[in-house]
């Protein structure tokens, strides 16, 4: 299903930065979401790859794959955590613990990101949560990975500037 407006609206990414189209799986039971991303030559960092068709062919870059961790976990949070920013909620990665590139993921067909919290505690001013991320491209597993994230909700004071 596409993307939930609210849920748009309630991300601290734009479009530009959130990068995904559809949400196809919320799991709250197994603490899982499954959602897609297209991928095409104009992805950020993708259209700046000086490209070679032999030894560095065009690419969804690795950077951007880990960026994307951070944008699963936000569907997380608000899919399963219920967590939103429009509450102050918001969400930093704090680890990777391991990851593997395990292929080149190229313009084209859609990545499917699958995020999955194996480890979360939550109270009511923070939540941390600690995610297996893994990542394919048609039967190709593209990323995966182990890493944590910390989400705190500022309240008052504490998200004002000085």
């Amino acid at each position: 299903m596409p993307l939930d407006p609210a849920f748009v609206d309630d991300c601290p990414y734009g479009p530009g930065g959130l990068l995904l189209d559809e949400l196809l799986e919320v799991d709250r039971d197994r603490s899982r979401v499954v959602v897609r991303m297209p991928t095409h030559a104009e992805l950020p960092l993708t259209r700046e790859q000086r490209a070679h068709p032999l030894y560095h062919p065009r690419h969804v870059s690795g950077g951007l794959m880990v960026h994307m961790t951070g944008m699963v976990g936000f569907v997380h949070a608000y899919y399963v955590l219920d967590l939103r920013h429009a509450d102050g909620w918001i969400g930093y990665g704090g680890r990777i613990h391991d990851a593997r590139f395990r292929a080149l993921a190229e313009p084209g067909e859609p990545l499917i990101l699958e995020g999955q919290a194996t480890k979360q505690r939550k109270g009511a001013e923070r939540c941390f949560a600690r995610y297996r991320f893994r990542f394919t491209q048609g039967d190709t597993l593209v990323y995966e990975s182990d890493q944590s994230a910390m989400w705190m909700r500022i309240t008052g004071e504490e998200g004002s500037e000085a």
